[in-house]
C-alpha cells in the first residue's frame, strides 16, 4: 500500500475559507491527499470572522478532505465544542476525533491513534494552571502520554500546538509560541516528525538524533494561514509508516542530522540565548549541536519514590523528566548497571528471575589501583571482565595497532572517524594521571609519534580522558581532525562547558610533557577529573563534584559536533563488524608504521 499523503497547516485561526482554497488547489496539482492536520490556534480571533467559520461547522460549506485540530481555544471555541461533547456520536472513549461535522475531527486532550498505518500522538490545547478551562490540556493530558511513550513501536506523528523550546530558531522573534512541557514530552515519545505552530514564521529545523533510539526526529514549524509576511502555512507530507519500515530505512540518518537537543533539556530553556552565544563562540557548521543544547542547569536527583530507582536513568544516563522525575537518579547505580549488575537486584535487593538473568546478583568493585608489572607475567588486579585488560576473554585483540611495555594503542569502538584510536594503560588502572613516570614517558612517545602521523593527513590531534574515579580501566582518546578545524576546538568546548554549568580551566604550555605534569599535579583520585590537550598545546581541566551530573561521553560529544558527526556521538549506535573494523587497522598501521615508536 503506498504511503498516505497528508497535508500539514499552523494557526488556522478561523480563516477556513482561505485554507480550503488552497487545499482545493494543491490537491488538485499535487494530490489527492488523505488528511490535513492543524496544529496552533484552530477558532478566530474575532468575532468578525466567526460567520465565516460558522457555515463550514454547520455545513453550509464544504470542507474538501478529513480535517483533524488540537487547537481548541479562541472565540467560539466553547460553543463549539461543548455542543460536540454533548453529540451521541461522541461518546466513549474516542482517541481519533470527536466529530464537529462531515470531514472536521477535534483531537481533545491527548491520545494515541492510527491513521492509514501512521501512528499519530497529540497534546491539543495550550499550557496553563487553569486545566478544567477547555482549550487547556490537563495533567492527566500529559501523564497519558507519558504512559504512550512507554508502549513499544515508534510513533510517526507527533501534532502540538506550540513548539518546544528548543525548536525555536535562532533570531526569532518575540512573542514565539514554546512550551517546556512539550519538550518533556516529545524527548520521551521521540516521533519521526513533530509538528506544530509557531506563532509567525515557517521553521524546518535540521533532522536529530533521539537518545535511547536509532531513528530521527524532524521538526515542522508552520506559520498561520493567510500570514502577512508569505510565510509557509501549509506543507506536504507522504511518510512511510514506520511499522512497514526495515531496520536499515528506519536508523538510515542524512549528513545533517545534528544530535539531540534534549540530552540536558531540564524545564525550561532558552534557545534563543544559546544560538547567540553559539553564534559568538563558533561557526554554524562547528556548532550544530551545541546551539540547540541550552540547558540552564544541572540535572540533580529525582525527588524520589522511596527509594526506587529510575530506570531510565540507571540504563542510559539519561532522564528526560529531570529533577520532575519520581524515582531517584543514582549515578552509584548507572556505574553498576554498566558493570552489568542486574537492575532488579539493586532497586529491589533481589531479582525474580533466578538463573534466567544474565546480570550479576552482587555490587562490582571500582578496581584496584596499578601495579606495575612485567607485561606477560599477570596482574592479581586485572579483570578477566575487563573489556582492555589483555587477560581478559572480552578483549578484541583484532583492534590492536601498536603494543607497548605500559600502553597500547588500539582502534577506538564505534569511532568517531577512522582513525580515531586510544591510549590504554597495560595494567589495570583506572587513569592515566596517576601511573609511574616510565608510563608516563612511553605515553609521551606515543603521543609525539601519533601527532607526527596525523601531520602528515594535514590534520591536528586532541587527546581527551574522563578520570572519573569509579572508573575500572582508564582510555586516553585520540581524535584526529582538520588541521582548519583546529581553531573552533577551544571554543566549543568552552561553550559545552557553559551549557553544563561549569568553567574549566584552561592553561597553555609549549610542550605537551609540561601539560601533562600540571595535569598531574592538579589530579586528586579522591574526585573525577576531565580534560583535554588541544592542537595549539592549551590544557582545558575540570574537577568533577561529588555531586555533580557528568556525562560519560561528553568529550565524544564535543567532537562529534565539531567534526559534523552527530550521529556518531555514542559509539554503541555507530559499531562496525569485525571485517570492517580489522580492514581499518590494517590501513592504520600501514600509514603508521614509519612513526610507531614500538615497531
Amino acid at each position: 500500500m503506498a504511503p498516505p499523503k497528508i497535508l500539514l497547516c499552523g494557526d488556522v485561526l478561523g480563516n477556513l475559507k482561505q485554507l480550503f482554497k488552497r487545499i482545493v488547489s494543491v490537491n488538485k496539482s499535487a494530490g489527492p491527499f488523505d488528511a490535513l492536520f492543524c496544529a496552533g490556534q484552530f477558532f478566530p480571533d474575532s468575532a468578525d470572522q466567526l460567520e465565516e467559520f460558522t457555515d463550514y461547522i454547520e455545513g453550509r460549506a464544504e470542507i474538501p478532505l478529513p480535517t483533524y485540530f488540537i487547537g481548541d481555544y479562541g472565540v467560539g471555541a466553547t460553543k463549539f465544542l461543548l455542543a460536540a461533547t454533548k453529540d451521541s456520536g461522541n461518546q466513549g472513549f474516542k482517541m481519533d476525533g470527536l466529530k464537529m461535522c462531515n470531514n472536521l475531527y477535534w483531537l481533545k486532550g491527548s491520545g494515541k491513534f492510527t491513521f492509514r498505518g501512521l501512528s499519530v500522538v497529540y497534546l491539543s490545547g495550550m499550557q496553563s494552571s487553569d486545566s478544567q478551562q477547555l482549550g487547556t490540556y490537563s495533567q492527566d493530558d500529559v501523564d497519558a502520554l507519558r504512559a504512550i511513550a512507554e508502549d513499544p513501536g515508534i510513533v510517526d506523528l507527533g501534532v502540538t500546538n506550540k513548539a518546544a523550546t528548543s525548536d525555536v530558531p535562532p533570531g526569532a522573534s518575540e512573542p514565539f509560541g514554546t512550551d517546556s512541557t512539550v519538550a518533556e514530552l516529545v524527548a520521551e515519545i521521540k516521533p519521526r516528525y513533530h509538528i506544530a505552530g509557531t506563532k509567525g514564521m515557517f521553521y524546518a529545523r535540521e533532522p536529530y538524533s533521539n537518545i535511547d533510539a536509532v531513528h530521527v526526529t524532524r521538526f515542522i514549524g508552520l506559520a498561520p494561514v493567510g500570514n502577512k509576511d508569505k510565510q509557509k502555512f501549509l506543507h506536504a507530507l507522504s511518510p512511510t509508516p514506520a511499522s512497514t519500515m526495515s531496520a536499515i530505512e528506519i536508523k538510515t540518518k542524512t549528513p545533517n542530522t545534528t544530535l539531540c537537543p534534549y540530552t540536558y533539556v531540564e524545564g525550561t530553556t532558552n534557545a534563543k540565548e544559546g544560538a547567540k552565544r553559539s553564534s559568538e563562540s563558533v561557526s554554524d557548521s562547528d556548532s550544530q549541536y551545541w546551539r540547540y543544547d541550552v540547558s540552564q542547569k544541572r540535572q540533580k536527583h529525582g525527588a524520589g519514590d522511596g527509594n526506587k530507582l529510575c530506570f531510565k536513568f540507571v540504563s542510559s544516563g539519561s532522564c528526560p523528566r529531570g529533577e520532575t522525575c519520581n524515582f531517584q537518579h543514582d549515578m552509584d547505580a548507572r556505574e553498576q548497571s554498566l558493570r552489568g549488575v542486574c537492575f532488579d537486584f539493586m532497586n529491589k535487593g533481589k531479582c525474580e528471575r533466578g538463573t534466567d538473568c544474565k546480570f550479576k546478583h552482587s555490587l562490582q568493585d571500582e578496581g584496584e589501583s596499578y601495579s606495575h608489572k612485567r607485561r606477560g607475567t599477570g596482574n592479581a588486579t586485572r579483570s578477566t571482565e575487563c573489556w582492555f585488560c589483555l587477560s581478559s576473554s572480552k578483549i578484541e585483540s583484532h583492534l590492536f595497532i601498536s603494543l607497548g611495555e605500559h600502553y597500547y594503542c588500539a582502534l577506538a569502538k564505534g569511532p568517531l572517524v577512522e582513525d580515531h584510536v586510544l591510549l590504554i594503560p597495560i595494567g589495570h588502572s583506572p587513569n592515566t594521571l596517576s601511573l609511574p613516570s616510565e608510563c608516563e614517558i612511553e605515553l609521551g612517545k606515543f603521543q609525539g609519534s601519533l601527532k607526527k602521523f596525523y601531520k602528515k593527513q594535514e590534520k591536528e590531534v586532541v587527546f581527551f580522558e574522563w578520570a572519573s574515579k569509579r572508573s575500572s580501566h582508564a582510555n586516553l582518546q585520540v581524535v584526529p581532525i582538520p588541521s582548519v578545524k583546529a581553531v573552533s576546538v577551544q571554543n566549543i568546548f568552552h561553550l559545552a562547558a557553559d551549557r553544563l554549568g561549569f568553567k574549566f580551566t584552561t592553561t597553555k604550555f609549549s610542550n605537551s610533557s609540561d601539560g601533562r605534569k600540571s595535569l598531574r599535579t592538579q589530579f586528586d583520585s579522591n574526585f573525577s577529573f576531565f580534560y583535554a590537550e588541544l592542537p595549539d598545546g592549551t590544557v582545558l581541566s575540570h574537577v568533577i563534584e561529588e555531586s555533580e551530573k557528568f556525562l560519560a561521553q561528553f568529550g565524544r560529544e564535543v567532537m562529534a559536533g565539531l567534526l559534523n558527526k552527530a550521529d556518531r556521538a555514542d559509539w554503541r549506535n555507530c559499531t562496525d563488524s569485525k571485517e570492517e573494523e580489522t580492514k581499518m587497522v590494517e590501513k592504520f598501521k600501514r600509514g603508521f608504521e614509519e612513526f610507531d615508536p614500538n615497531n
